[in-house]
């Protein structure tokens, strides 16, 4: 197990992180925050779904998806259709003017990594992508259904 002082250290990397996927939200075009990118993102890797789902897929609230749903939704990227289990919800799937939009985005997002880690070889990004792998999947598992409140509390000696 990692030493006290190197979990320190990766809480001050991490923080690095958000500068990081601030710097690569602005290749998107205007008409694409980063919040309807991750929209699009979510239906492309799990299909279509209601919003609920997509809510919680996404870890925000459903008036903050919905507001991403509407954007993306004027602008032909998806479809809102009535779901045939419950008329009272909507089930959400990319359109192919959404998948263009997205493989657009891919590519931005491609050429700026390539762009700003061209001094990197292909073994450290290669680890690189194994690692964050691996700390999103500790992650996932860590906040398993029956996992206590994340961060855990200390309770006092």
């Amino acid at each position: 197990m990692a030493a006290q002082e190197q979990y320190a250290e990766l809480a001050r990397q991490l923080s690095g992180v958000s500068a990081v996927k601030r710097d690569l939200a602005r290749v998107l075009p205007a008409d694409c925050p980063p919040g309807s990118a991750a929209v699009l993102t979510v239906l492309d890797k799990h299909g279509e779904m209601r919003m609920s789902r997509l809510a919680e897929l996404l870890a925000i609230d459903m008036s903050v998806t919905s507001r991403h749903v509407a954007h993306v939704a004027d602008r032909g990227w998806i479809d809102r259709d009535p779901d045939p289990g419950d008329r009272r919800s909507r089930i959400l799937r990319l359109t192919p003017a959404g998948e263009q939009r997205l493989a657009e985005l891919a590519e931005r997002y491609t050429e700026a990594l390539a762009h700003c880690l061209s001094g990197w070889s292909d073994d450290e990004v290669g680890r690189l992508n194994t690692l964050l792998a691996k700390l999103h999947a500790s992650f996932g598992e860590c906040r398993g259904p029956r996992t206590p409140a994340f961060p855990p509390t200390r309770t006092p000696a």
